[in-house]
């Protein structure tokens, strides 16, 4: 069984494959890129990464896991890793990369405490 410190230790080492991921975040590990992020360490121990619609239903299928649920909501563009895919970090890196090319087509979001006064 892999603890939870293991798994955050596979995590980092899995966003440092990807030269484009840097690992945030101190009590939740995550990446993002323009304001949106595209994995992150869950609370309850599991990575949970951001897909689009194609390889998600692909990755949910190939890896019988499923969406993430999060206080009571589904994340429905967040898939749950299973613990033996985080392992392979080989295999899971392609996933990580799609997760970080689908953020980078959308729009950027403002950057916080850049609002200005009213009007």
């Amino acid at each position: 069984m892999t603890t939870v410190q293991e798994k955050i230790l596979l995590y980092k080492k899995l966003v440092g494959l990807h030269l484009a991921s840097v690992v945030k975040g101190e009590t939740i590990p995550y990446t993002a890129l323009n304001g949106h992020m595209y994995s992150y360490f869950n609370k309850n121990g599991f990575v949970a990464l951001r897909l689009p619609d194609v390889v998600k239903a692909a990755f949910i299928k190939k890896y019988n896991t499923t969406l993430v649920t999060a206080y009571g909501i589904v994340q429905k563009e967040y898939v749950v890793v299973p613990d033996s895919l985080l392992a392979n970090t080989e295999e899971l890196l392609p996933y990580l990369e799609a997760g970080h090319d689908y953020v980078s087509s959308l729009k950027p979001k403002p950057a916080k405490g850049s609002k200005k006064g009213g009007k």
